[in-house]
């Protein structure tokens, strides 16, 4: 089976709708039986940090929301994510363009550990409180799933990251995907948004019985518009 998932790297619904599929492939039986394929797709690709702003006064001035307004947001993310043993700290966070964490998403995969390099990044930036924007910190953070800095270092600055980067986000236009995350199964099926654990083992085992499912109604999920992410 094999699975293909539009995500941003800051995108808080995909970090748990990530946890909400491992856990249904746990719960099913079929881990072993599943290829993951991650996909780039950016919610702000305007977006640029600028000294002293912080996350809430990001959101507060690009969604037109007020600072309580964006800290109720946030709060209910947090507790969102800590049911599924995620650590949320947005008062770390650190406003990121995600261009280049992405050529580096197609680097780990060309090695074989996109997987791990998904997971490391969604930590540093939704726990951890790093940079993306900075490449050393991407190049310190591949260099920690196995991934040699130079090679990572280069491949940022590679016309085939670029190019790959490129191939994922029109084909998110052509499926009209204008949220994240977004799950394509066998390319026949899919379902959008951190849909509930319950929902994704029963997918999962109609797509492994090979009958058709029923598309999903829409979970939470970040959109390029969309006041909550």
């Amino acid at each position: 089976m094999k699975i293909e998932i539009w995500s941003d790297v800051v995108c808080p619904f995909c970090y748990i709708g990530k946890r909400h599929l491992e856990i249904a492939m746990e719960n099913t039986g079929l881990k072993n039986e599943v290829e993951i394929e991650w996909k780039s797709f950016q919610l702000d690709p305007h977006a640029r940090p600028s000294e002293g702003q912080t996350l809430y006064d990001y959101l507060s001035a690009c969604k037109g929301m007020s600072p309580d307004q964006v800290k109720n947001m946030t709060n209910q993310v947090v507790e969102r994510a800590a049911a599924v043993g995620l650590n949320f700290d947005f008062d770390k966070a650190i406003v990121a363009n995600t261009e280049k964490a992405h050529y580096v998403m197609h680097f780990a995969k060309e090695r074989g550990l996109q997987l791990e390099m998904k997971e490391r990044f969604l930590r540093a930036y939704f726990t951890e409180g790093m940079d993306l924007n900075d490449v050393d910190v991407l190049a310190d953070l591949a260099v920690e799933v196995g991934l040699d800095r130079k090679e990572v270092l280069a491949s940022i600055e590679s016309d085939k990251a670029a190019l790959g980067f490129r191939e994922d986000v029109q084909l998110a236009r052509d499926f009209r995907i204008s949220g994240v995350p977004f799950i394509v199964i066998d390319r026949k099926y899919a379902v959008s948004g951190a849909q509930p654990i319950s929902t994704f083992e029963n997918v999962l085992k109609e797509v492994a019985a090979e009958a058709t499912p029923t598309q999903e109604e829409s979970a939470d999920s970040c959109a390029v518009d969309d006041p909550n992410c």
